[in-house]
């Protein structure tokens, strides 16, 4: 009987050993993934939908919890409000989109110790601008930026090399840091084309324009028609709404026969610039790719993963495969599309560097 009970009770722990097993290997970690949208909508083409697109990759692909909140103002109690709600349903991983969240974000990453937080294109700080200025990613925090010169450079390259010889123009929404680099990657790419590349393209101080907002469409529209009106052929526009009026402009023109091409900005615009419906016809050159989906889906599998980067700045460059163009555009041909894929390979291998600053280049 002794020898029977101690049989059963060994078949019963192993049995049950087992099943714990298998719940540990098939056990995935719950994640409650929460947005906090900037001024735009969640299908704005550009930062919210980007990051968007990457935490609905991540439900698919990862399998987590997701939401997203659409604040109903832009100051920073508004996004503290939002950021909070989110909190306390459970939502405690946080996504946010843009700069505007600096000071939100360094408010709630020490009134949320336990909670993750992750912000694309800033990185906290407390908002004053002198010596009192304190900036700092919390243990709990990444911080995300792109190498948009890098970015602007390509499509630099990829308008002048399809284009052949012109001018163009470039229209930035406020005259901040992320919009600066793309305008002088641009001038840089545009250069790279002229001097190795055999093209004759050309850009004037006076088709390098900072709007001073991102929400001014009719004044985009107005930058364009004067732009256009001078003769330039492409306009690189990386200004929001503002770049929304540009578009509509060249879309109109087109529309007419006239050429006007406009190169997109943060995400494929092409269809965007759709003017013929039918034929498929866009007036989008190509895009400067930020790839926002593919920082926000990488931030949440490294939570998974256990390797969440807490407490460090990331840049998303040619490198890390961060930036780029649409890898389709019937606007390029395909001999323009190789050439910048080659390119690209160059400034991967450092052989090619791009510099983030303005040094002899056209800045207002």
């Amino acid at each position: 009987m002794k020898k029977k009970l101690i049989a059963l009770t060994l078949s019963a722990l192993m049995i049950t050993g087992l099943v714990g097993c298998g719940n540990n290997s098939t056990s995935k970690k719950e994640l409650k993934v929460g947005m906090v949208t900037d001024a735009g909508t969640i299908d704005d083409k550009s930062f919210n939908q980007g990051t968007w697109e990457g935490i609905l990759k991540a439900k698919d692909e990862l399998k987590i919890d997701n939401n997203y909140i659409k604040p109903t103002g832009t100051t920073e109690a508004d996004y503290m409000k939002e950021i909070g709600n989110l909190y306390d349903t459970g939502y405690k991983f946080i996504v946010t989109p843009g700069f505007k969240f600096e000071t939100a974000i360094f408010q709630a990453q020490d009134k949320y110790p336990d909670a993750k937080f992750v912000i694309i294109d800033g990185a906290p700080n407390n908002g004053k601008f002198d010596s009192s200025r304190v900036e700092k990613v919390g243990d709990n925090t990444v911080a995300i930026y792109f190498a948009e010169h890098e970015a602007g450079f390509l499509v630099g390259v990829a308008a002048a090399l399809q284009l052949k010889e012109g001018e163009l123009g470039f229209i930035g929404g406020m005259k901040i840091p992320a919009v600066q680099k793309f305008n002088w990657g641009f001038q840089q790419g545009v250069k790279y084309a002229n001097d190795n590349l055999g093209t004759k393209m050309s850009i004037k101080a006076e088709n390098v324009v900072y709007e001073g907002t991102f929400d001014n469409v009719a004044g985009g529209q107005q930058l364009a028609a004067t732009m256009f009106d001078k003769g330039v052929k492409a306009i690189f526009t990386a200004a929001g709404g503002v770049g929304v009026g540009a578009i509509k402009e060249a879309k109109d023109r087109a529309a007419n026969g006239k050429e006007a091409w406009i190169v997109g900005v943060d995400v494929d615009q092409y269809k965007d610039g759709v003017y013929d419906e039918a034929a498929n016809k866009s007036i989008i050159l190509t895009s400067a790719v930020k790839k926002v989906d593919t920082a926000s889906f990488d931030m949440i599998k490294d939570e998974l993963d256990g390797n969440f980067k807490g407490g460090q700045t990331l840049i998303f460059d040619a490198k890390t495969g961060g930036i780029g163009i649409p890898a389709e555009n019937p606007n390029l041909s395909k001999e323009t599309q190789d050439k910048v894929e080659e390119v690209l390979g160059l400034i991967k291998e450092g052989k090619i560097v791009v510099a983030d600053k303005a040094d002899n280049l056209i800045e207002p």
